[in-house]
């Protein structure tokens, strides 16, 4: 049986009787990059928050390392977090923090790194990303969007996580800057070997970046494949999706 790093099977989650996640299934291999597109209210941030157990599913099972983590309480959860490197939507930095600080966040709070140490790997990841330590010691309102980006990817790499979860990564940077960050995304999973798991409505993000691409719609995942496939999905939801097209099955549904 293949053993996956990741896998997420038959997850559900309700608030009320607003029902988001209806049975979402994924699998994914070590190594892997997997991105999860779909429209807004689909499940996708919401089936990323059930792996990092800020909300319990109401059901359903998620495995990491083919071990059970789906309702393990904080105190042992804590023991697989270190697992994980994530990156914010909004880059979610610390403002009252120096950007080495920032980066190396998780080494002092839960590594137990000594400050010179984590200083030594900050600026070792910043430059991974393309900032000289010269950023170092200035603070996030000081750096453009793109650079306070690359500044959260720096500190999502920081410990070097076996499992990375990337959520909406070129969110408000024009189309270059965006490049730039999906080229480092690409560069910075590779060298870590990690295993990735993206959420994005940004298509040319998603084929850059991925293996493979699934579609979540209506609470489940209704389409994957090979990146290189979603041209030819054979999926009529799917099409209309990454064509940006008013008319079709998604719309019935808005």
């Amino acid at each position: 049986m293949q053993q996956y790093k990741l896998r997420l099977h038959n997850v559900h989650k309700s608030f009320g009787s607003n029902r988001v996640l209806r049975g979402a299934s994924l699998d994914i291999k070590k190594g892997e990059s997997v991105v999860i597109i779909g429209g807004s209210g689909t499940g996708k941030s919401v089936l990323l928050k059930c792996v990092l157990g800020l909300i319990m599913p109401d059901r359903g099972e998620i495995t990491v390392d083919g071990q059970n983590i789906t309702f393990l309480p904080v105190h042992k959860r804590d023991n697989f977090m270190h697992k994980f490197g994530m990156l914010f939507q909004g880059g979610a930095l610390f403002d009252s923090l120096p950007i080495w600080e920032n980066v190396a966040f998780g080494l002092l709070q839960k590594h137990n790194y000594s400050r010179k140490d984590a200083y030594d790997v900050a600026i070792e990841k910043l430059r991974s990303v393309g900032l000289g330590e010269r950023v170092a010691q200035l603070f996030p309102a000081e750096l453009s969007g793109g650079m306070q980006k690359r500044v959260s990817l720096a500190r999502a790499i920081a410990t070097n996580p076996e499992i990375i979860f990337f959520d909406e990564p070129t969110t408000g940077l024009d189309p270059i800057m965006a490049d730039v960050i999906n080229d480092l995304i690409v560069k910075a999973t590779k060298e870590l070997g990690a295993t990735t798991l993206t959420i994005t409505h940004d298509m040319a993000s998603a084929r850059k970046i991925a293996d493979d691409i699934a579609m979540i719609y209506d609470g489940k995942i209704i389409w994957r494949g090979s990146a290189k496939k979603i041209e030819n999905s054979g999926n009529e939801y799917v099409d209309q999706f990454i064509h940006g097209r008013a008319d079709g099955p998604i719309a019935l549904a808005v």
